[in-house]
C-alpha cells in the first residue's frame, strides 16, 4: 500500500469514526427518551441494518465487481448514508410518536443500503492496497489510532451533552454534526489512488457468487466458528441498551463513560494483542479474546451501579480490541486469495442473517426468562463460539502436520 493512501485511509477512518460515534452510539437512548420506543423497536435498532444487509449484500458484491474503480461507488454510498443523519433531525416533527419511532427505524434500515455497499467496498478496496506482511501492523496502529479519536470525541459528548439527556435540540446537533463529518469521509475517499480496472466482457460477466470456495475446508470451518460467536455476541446488543438505559437508568453523559472506557481500553491495548498474533497466531490469539467477550454479559447484570457498569465495560475493551483486530485479519487469512471477493461476500450475507436473528432472539429471550437468564446465555453462547475457533485452530494444526510428514 502506497504511504499516500495509507494517510489518507487514516484521515477516511477519522472522519468515519466521529461520524458514527456521533450517531450510531446514540441511536438507542434518542429512540428511547425522545421517541419512547418500546423494548421490541429498541432490539429492531439492532436487528433492521443486519437484515438490510443480508438484502443488499450480493447485489452490492455484483457492483464492485463490475465496477472499474471502486471508490467513487464506496464515496457515493457513504454519501446518502450520511444524509439519513439529516432526516433523522427532522423525524421529532412527525405528528405522534409512534409514527416518529417508527419512521426512525425506517431510517435506521434504509441507512443500510448504501451502508452495506460501502463496507464490501471498503473492505476489498483495503484489502487490495495492503501486502499481507503489512496488515497486521497498519490495522493495528489505525485502529488505535481511531480508537483514540473516538474515545476524544465521545468523551467531548458526554460532557457537553451532561445535561441534555431529554434535551431534542441538543440530539439534532449532534446528528447534523454527524452528518458534516460524514462529508469530511467522502472527500478522503475521493482523495485516495486506486489502481483502474480495465473491464473487458469476460470481467465484465463474472459470476455473482463462486460456490467453489467451499471446498476450502479452513474458510468453511472458520465461517461456521465465526458465525456462532457472532450469534452469542450479537445477542446481546439490544439487551445492552435496555438494561443500561431503563433498568440501570444511564444518561447520555454514562452512555458516554461506557463507550469512552471501552475504547480508552481498546487504544492501550491493540499494541498487546498484535504482538501476541505475530508471536503466536491470529487463531489461537483470537480464543482468548473470544473467552474474554463471553464474561461480559454475565458479569454486566451483576449489578445497577453505574461506576460498576462503567468498570465492566472497561474492562470489555479489552476482549473487544483483540476481537476486532483480529477476526477481520482471519477472514482475510482464511480466504484464499485468487477467491477474497466471493469469500468476504459470503462472510457478510451470513454474518448479516446472524446479525438479524441474534437480536430478536435476545429480546424475545428477554421477554420469555428476563434479563438475567438471557445475559447468560449470551454468555455460554460466546463461550461456545471460542471453542468452536479452538477445534479450528486444531484442525488446522493437525492439516498442516499431515503436509510437512507428506512433504518429508
Amino acid at each position: 500500500m502506497r504511504p499516500y493512501n495509507e494517510k489518507i485511509s487514516i484521515y477516511h477512518g477519522m472522519a468515519s469514526t466521529i461520524a458514527l460515534n456521533f450517531s450510531n452510539n446514540f441511536f438507542p437512548i434518542f429512540a428511547i427518551t425522545i421517541l419512547g420506543a418500546t423494548n421490541y423497536q429498541v432490539g429492531l435498532i439492532s436487528s433492521l441494518p443486519p437484515l438490510m444487509a443480508l438484502l443488499m449484500t450480493i447485489p452490492a458484491a455484483i457492483l464492485l465487481n463490475r465496477a472499474s474503480t471502486q471508490k467513487k461507488l464506496v464515496a457515493m454510498s457513504v454519501l446518502l448514508a450520511r444524509l439519513m443523519f439529516l432526516l433523522i433531525v427532522l423525524v421529532v416533527y412527525l405528528p405522534s410518536d409512534s409514527f416518529q419511532s417508527w419512521a426512525f427505524l425506517g431510517i435506521i434500515a434504509f441507512i443500510s443500503v448504501p451502508n452495506t455497499i460501502a463496507n464490501v467496498g471498503w473492505q476489498t478496496l483495503i484489502s487490495g492496497m495492503i501486502d499481507e506482511s503489512r496488515r497486521g501492523q497498519f490495522f493495528s496502529d489505525r485502529n488505535r489510532l481511531l480508537t483514540l479519536v473516538g474515545l476524544i470525541s465521545t468523551l467531548l459528548i458526554g460532557i457537553l451533552m451532561k445535561d441534555a439527556t431529554e434535551s431534542i435540540i441538543a440530539y439534532q446537533i449532534l446528528f447534523a454534526l454527524a452528518f458534516g463529518f460524514g462529508l469530511l469521509e467522502v472527500f478522503f475517499l475521493l482523495k485516495q489512488e486506486e489502481d483502474v480496472v480495465e473491464t473487458s466482457g469476460e470481467q465484465v460477466r463474472k459470476k455473482w457468487m463462486d460456490w467453489s470456495i467451499f471446498k476450502y475446508s479452513s474458510y468453511v470451518w472458520f465461517l461456521a466458528a465465526a458465525l456462532l460467536f457472532n450469534f452469542g455476541w450479537q445477542m446481546a446488543w439490544g439487551l445492552f441498551n435496555i438494561y443500561n438505559v431503563r433498568i440501570a437508568g444511564a444518561t447520555i453523559f454514562w452512555i458516554s463513560m461506557f463507550s469512552v472506557g471501552s475504547m480508552l481500553m481498546q487504544f492501550l491495548t491493540f499494541p498487546l494483542w498484535k504482538k501476541w498474533a505475530d508471536k503466536y497466531s491470529n487463531m489461537q490469539v483470537f480464543i482468548w479474546a473470544a473467552i474474554g467477550m463471553a464474561t461480559t454479559p454475565f458479569l454486566t447484570v451483576l449489578s445497577t451501579n453505574l461506576y460498576y457498569l462503567t468498570l465492566i465495560q472497561t474492562t470489555s475493551g479489552f476482549f473487544l480490541s483483540g476481537t476486532v483486530l483480529l477476526l477481520f485479519n482471519l477472514l482475510l487469512e482464511q480466504s484464499p486469495e485468487r477467491y477474497r471477493t466471493y469469500c468476504i461476500t459470503t462472510y457478510n450475507v451470513l454474518l448479516a442473517f446472524v446479525a438479524f436473528i441474534a437480536p430478536q432472539v435476545g429480546i424475545w429471550s428477554l421477554n420469555l426468562i428476563g434479563m438475567n437468564l438471557s445475559m447468560y446465555i449470551s454468555s455460554g453462547l460466546r463461550l461456545l463460539g471460542a471453542g468452536a475457533f479452538l477445534y479450528v485452530f486444531l484442525l488446522n494444526q493437525r492439516s498442516s502436520q499431515s503436509k510437512k510428514e507428506k512433504h518429508a
